[in-house]
């Protein structure tokens, strides 16, 4: 089991046993006032999770979407949110961002393009903080231990592990639901991505599209399949967010979600 316990005490556990983890926030940082609200506004609805959000999406489809605040002002606002109290989660795309990040962010996570980048998994164990590896899209699900050994090479065996669907032809992801047994074996609690498993990238014209339609009943099959904790984006009006807002959770959805996912946890009963 790995525990996080954030600045407010709060515990946050993920595997063997305990509920339900959830990570969410936006995709990306729009701007310090929204990330401030939309993680109390979370809370309201989830109590104790961890709040994710980018300072920089160096993957985007096209030059000219929206990246980000960028690393130094991204990390301020970032702390600004520990320090009310959220436990923080952000992306690292090289291995110069791990230290930075690991003073502000409890989960460095690795982007599922970069699972197999070397230094920068390296890096990330370095700093000692929980890493979330995220599956490539053209991975399968038994070659994470490679990933999951880079990381623990530095000594860090504090590793998650997260499905975000594979790539299955032009423009499109599918999610195999025996991928989340499979991942199992890399002996680290599993994620599922709910909303990044809906993603069509790049299928609006230099943008990625997504169907947000199939978010719920993807996350009810994982948690029924078995998976540790739950990833998703979340935003109060997905259609004007400035990233992944076509494979967003509706903020008005996530509070109904949640009660559906721990029926399921209940009814399933000690693993």
């Amino acid at each position: 089991m790995l525990e996080l316990k954030t600045p407010r005490g709060e515990n946050i556990r993920f595997g063997e046993g305990a509920p339900l983890a959830l990570i969410a926030g936006p995709c990306v940082i729009e701007s310090e006032e929204h990330v401030h609200w939309l993680a109390r506004q979370i809370a309201l609805r989830a109590g104790p999770f961890v709040f994710k959000a980018s300072f920089d999406k160096a993957n985007r489809s096209s030059v000219h979407s929206f990246r980000g605040p960028g690393l130094k002002e991204g990390l301020r606002i970032l702390a600004g949110l520990k320090a009310e109290g959220f436990a923080i989660l952000t992306d690292i795309h090289e291995p110069s961002q791990a230290e930075p990040a690991a003073e502000v962010a409890d989960i460095l996570q690795i982007p599922a393009f970069l699972c197999r980048q070397t230094d920068l998994l390296v890096a990330a164990g370095r700093t000692g903080r929980i890493v979330n590896i995220k599956k490539g899209q053209f991975l399968a699900p038994d070659d994470m231990r490679y990933a999951v050994e880079k990381v623990a090479s530095t000594g860090n065996e504090k590793i998650l592990v997260t499905e975000r669907g594979t790539s299955f032809g032009y423009h499109n992801l599918v999610v195999d639901m025996r991928s989340l047994v499979m991942l199992r074996a890399t002996g680290c609690p599993v994620i599922f991505d709910a909303t990044h498993s809906v993603q069509l990238p790049g299928a609006a014209g230099g943008r990625s599209a997504g169907q947000a339609e199939f978010i719920e009943p993807l996350a009810r099959a994982a948690v029924a399949v078995g998976v540790d904790g739950l990833f998703v984006e979340v935003h109060e009006a997905p259609q004007r967010a400035l990233s992944d807002g076509p494979n967003s959770l509706p903020l008005d959805r996530l509070g109904p979600l949640l009660e559906q996912l721990r029926r399921i946890e209940r009814a399933l009963g000690p693993s």
